[in-house]
């Protein structure tokens, strides 16, 4: 019997157009002979096509396990997932708390600096920016971000004040909290982590922008960034980028996927984490299914076991008592 799987896209946020890209490409490699796809799209304006997934009560809901492929707010950031764990449906990827701390760039630094991980040194704006302040903090350049938004979007290199004034105006666009952080120069990596309990890392991969660093555009539209895979990095190096991966997963409570990204400083030699991603890019050029598949899972096999483990999270939290 095939198993009914709900995949919601689209989305109000500045990623919707890569959550359709993703979409499409996760529907078309889903076994057909295994599953049912029910598809839901969220326009721009949050309108839901066909309908919202609540189950009427007193009926059993026709969705086996929902796939969200929300990439940014409004989706990756725990506000859908507190919608299925209403609707007591089983879904792929970190609960609530996990998708809310890992989509705010400062809760993720503060939760791995807690757990003695390694994090890029910030600031956070809000309202007026301190320019004097930001400007003590760090030498340029530096890097300004919205600190609830991904795929790059709203992101700036500022060299100067000027530049450091309007990047953090662009970046107030996205979201009222911004990021300011040293810039690190070295090599950007990458590592898929998969799994509940017993989470694995894959090998990670090296990214080499086209631009002056990995924006938006480099990452969807102008198709030049190089990537390697396995990345220019020794055994050691290796495996200490998979544990850190594994432990920064662990730290914020994820379940069943994310991506770690980091920076190596050349300096320093030292490993620091960029940010996670509860729902990493599943689109044809995406590293999070690449990575996988390096290590042998192939994609198709790789939705399966997402699936899977969506489900096994499911079954536990339903043998749970809510009530005394």
């Amino acid at each position: 019997m095939k198993l009914s799987v709900a995949v919601i896209y689209g989305g109000r946020s500045g990623e919707h157009e890569v959550s359709i890209r993703s979409a499409e490409s996760i529907m078309k490699a889903l076994d057909p002979e295994r599953y049912k796809i029910i598809q839901y799209f969220i326009s721009k304006e949050g309108q839901w096509r066909p309908r919202p997934i609540v189950p009427e009560p007193g009926r059993n809901p026709e969705i086996d396990v929902v796939f969200p492929v929300l990439h940014g707010t409004f989706g990756e950031d725990g506000t859908v997932q507190g919608l299925l764990e209403l609707a007591e449906l089983a879904y792929v990827g970190p609960g609530v708390l996990a998708s809310a701390a890992a989509m705010d760039k400062e809760m993720t630094k503060r939760i791995c600096r807690e757990a003695g991980l390694p994090v890029v040194e910030f600031v956070v704006v809000t309202g007026t920016p301190a320019l004097d302040e930001i400007e003590k903090a760090f030498p340029y350049p530096m890097f300004v971000k919205p600190a609830n938004l991904g795929s790059s979007v709203g992101i700036s290199k500022a060299k100067n004040r000027e530049e450091l004034k309007a990047a953090i105006e662009n970046a107030a666009q996205f979201d009222r909290k911004v990021i300011v952080e040293r810039t690190i120069v070295g090599q950007e990596l990458e590592c898929s982590v998969l799994g509940n309990d017993d989470p694995k890392a894959s090998i990670p991969c090296e990214i080499l922008p086209s631009r002056d660093f990995y924006d938006y555009d480099d990452k969807y539209l102008l198709n030049k960034t190089e990537f390697r895979l396995p990345p220019n990095l020794t055994d050691a190096r290796i495996g200490e980028v998979q544990r850190t991966a594994i432990a920064c997963y662990q730290a914020l409570g994820c379940e069943g996927m994310s991506r770690v990204d980091f920076l190596l400083e050349h300096t320093s030699g030292k490993l620091y984490i960029n940010e996670i991603n509860t729902i990493p890019g599943f689109t044809s050029i995406s590293m999070y299914p690449k990575m996988w598949e390096h290590c042998g899972l192939p994609y198709s096999q790789l939705l399966d076991r997402l699936i899977e483990l969506a489900l096994e999270r499911h079954k536990a939290k339903r043998a749970l008592r809510y009530t005394r």
